[in-house]
């Protein structure tokens, strides 16, 4: 797409969100509060990766998370039906988390900000060096 067609999409995308359903924008603006969360994201990135999880492998998996958080982050998730718990009832009990097709959708929606961050990666790390650099002579 042409820049001036990616400006002309943007514009129109903008004006239709000014008019448009103010709960719609409501629930996007939440959804976006939730799903960028950095846990969320680990979360939708290690059950995409591994399929069906215990909760405790799961947090192993995306490391430095807190149980609190994990706990959390999931049940969020669930209540935006990104995942299912299943709960065995065996002793000790067994919960299993897994994506929904909600879950795979979103995660799938979310591939883009991966391939971004691979196409960006060195002009990101370059510029925030550069923005070190300056921080650094104005102290």
């Amino acid at each position: 797409m042409t820049q001036a067609a990616e400006a002309e999409r943007r514009e129109w995308t903008r004006a239709e969100r000014e008019q448009g359903d103010p709960e719609l924008e409501s629930l996007v603006r939440e959804i976006i509060g939730r799903v960028a969360d950095k846990w969320t994201m680990l979360a939708l990135e290690t059950l995409e990766e591994h399929g069906r999880l215990r909760f405790t492998r799961l947090g192993e998996l995306i490391g430095g998370v807190s149980q609190k958080m994990l706990t959390k982050t999931l049940r969020q998730m669930e209540a935006d039906g990104l995942v299912v718990r299943t709960v065995y009832p065996v002793v000790p009990p067994r919960v299993e988390y897994e994506l929904t097709e909600r879950g795979w959708s979103l995660g799938a929606a979310f591939c883009g900000v991966w391939e971004w961050a691979e196409e960006n990666r060195e002009a990101v790390v370059k510029s925030r060096q550069a923005f070190n650099d300056r921080a650094k002579e104005e102290f």
